[in-house]
C-alpha cells in the first residue's frame, strides 16, 4: 500500500484490509481512524455472507475484472484515465448490491462516470455480468467497505454524486452504531463532494429514515433539500425496483429519500 495517498485526516491501520477482501475474505473491519469526534459506522469483525460465483460468472470475473473493478487500496483512483475521458461527471455508489440500479442507470446517464462500491464479491460479480452483456461502457466497480474507499480512494472534492440506496438498517438498538449514515460519515461524504455535488440516500425502513430525519442538518456543509428535488442536477429516478425495494413493498414498506447539496463554502 502507498501510505502517501492517505489524506491527512486518516490514519489507516497496518492490517491489510484488501488483502483480506482478494483472498476472500467478506468482514469489513473499519480500518481508518478519524480525530473530529464525529461518529463514524463501527463494524468490527461482522461477517457477510462469502458466497461462490458459477463457472461462468468467475470467468466473466478473470476476464473484465482487471480492467473494470479495483480492490480497496491507499491509492487515489484517476478516474478520467480508468474511464478514457476527460470532462464526466463523476458518481460513487455506496452498497450497490447486485447492480441492478446501477446497471439500469447507466444508459440513461451514458454522460456520468459511475463507481459501484460493494464488499459482496457475488453482487460485484452479477453487476459486472451485466455490465459485459450488455456493452455498458460507463461504470467500473470497486472492491471493499464503502467509508473505507471514499476516505482512501478519492480526494477531496473529486466526486459530482454519492448515492446510498437501501443501506442496512441494523434495526436493533445495540446495532445502530453500524449504520452507515452517521455525522462523520455525512462529513465525509462533503468532503469528496464538489461543491453542488448531490448526496442521494433512499430507505424502505421506518426506523431508519427517522434515524436519517434527525441528521438531515448535521453537516453544515451539506444543505439538505428534501425530496423531490425538481432542479437537482443528478438523476434521482432509480428506473427499477431492486430486489430490497421490492422486499420492502411487498411488505407495505414506505419508501424514503433524501437529497443533499454540497454547499459552496
Amino acid at each position: 500500500m502507498n501510505n502517501a495517498d492517505i489524506p491527512e485526516n486518516n490514519s489507516a491501520n497496518p492490517e491489510p484490509a484488501a488483502e483480506n477482501v482478494a483472498a476472500g475474505n467478506d468482514r469489513r473491519p473499519l480500518k481508518s481512524e478519524f480525530d473530529d469526534d464525529l461518529d463514524y459506522p463501527r463494524l468490527g469483525s461482522v461477517g457477510f455472507r462469502r458466497g461462490t460465483l458459477t463457472e461462468n460468472q468467475e470467468a466473466t470475473w478473470e476476464a473484465n475484472w482487471p480492467r473494470l473493478g479495483r480492490e480497496l487500496s491507499d491509492e487515489f483512483i484517476d478516474v478520467p484515465a480508468w474511464f478514457g475521458r476527460e470532462g464526466s461527471r463523476t458518481i460513487l455508489e455506496i452498497g450497490s448490491g447486485t447492480g441492478t440500479s446501477t446497471a439500469a442507470m447507466a444508459p440513461v446517464e451514458a454522460g456520468n462516470n459511475v463507481i459501484a462500491v460493494e464488499i459482496y464479491r457475488p453482487g460485484l460479480a452479477k453487476l459486472l455480468g451485466a455490465v459485459v452483456r450488455n456493452d455498458i461502457e460507463n461504470v467500473r466497480m470497486v472492491r471493499g467497505d464503502g467509508v473505507e474507499v471514499l476516505n482512501r480512494m478519492f480526494p477531496e472534492a473529486s466526486l459530482d454524486g454519492v448515492r446510498i440506496f437501501f443501506p442496512d438498517p441494523w434495526p436493533k438498538a445495540r446495532h445502530h452504531k453500524r449504520r452507515i449514515i452517521q455525522s462523520g460519515t455525512l462529513n465525509l461524504i462533503a468532503s469528496r463532494l464538489k461543491p453542488g455535488g448531490v448526496l442521494h440516500v433512499a430507505t424502505d425502513h421506518a426506523e431508519y429514515a427517522e434515524w436519517i430525519s434527525e441528521l438531515v442538518n448535521v453537516e453544515p456543509k451539506l444543505e439538505y433539500m428534501g425530496w423531490p428535488w425538481e432542479d437537482c442536477p443528478q438523476l434521482t429516478d432509480r428506473q427499477v425496483i431492486t430486489k430490497f425495494e421490492g422486499r420492502g413493498l411487498d411488505l407495505d414498506h414506505t419508501i424514503t429519500e433524501f437529497l443533499w447539496r454540497r454547499t459552496s463554502d
